[in-house]
């Protein structure tokens, strides 16, 4: 069971400066086991109160969301089908 825990915590790769104009750099640990490739579109999202910045790739938000659509219109079809095929 910790095992399993270990297994889905987040990795650590270091940390990283903002630099003058405001970039960082991703360390090369993280881009090789994220795949992260030049040219790679990386979406930011902050956390509440300014605490966290997140990095999601946007392919994967894509998919994502293209996955919870499809899953969104069974639901739909489900619910029109057991109200319409209630007796009255």
């Amino acid at each position: 069971m910790l095992e399993d825990l270990t297994e889905r915590m987040p990795t650590f790769y270091g940390s990283v400066t903002v630099g003058e104009r405001g970039q960082v750099a991703v360390p090369a640990e993280a881009r090789r086991d994220q795949e992260i490739a030049p040219g790679s579109k990386l979406l930011a999202f902050g956390g509440p109160d300014g605490r966290a910045l997140v990095f999601v790739k946007a392919e994967f938000l894509t998919e994502f969301i293209t996955n919870v659509s499809s899953l969104l219109s069974q639901f739909e079809h489900i619910l029109k089908t057991d109200i319409t095929e209630q007796p009255r």
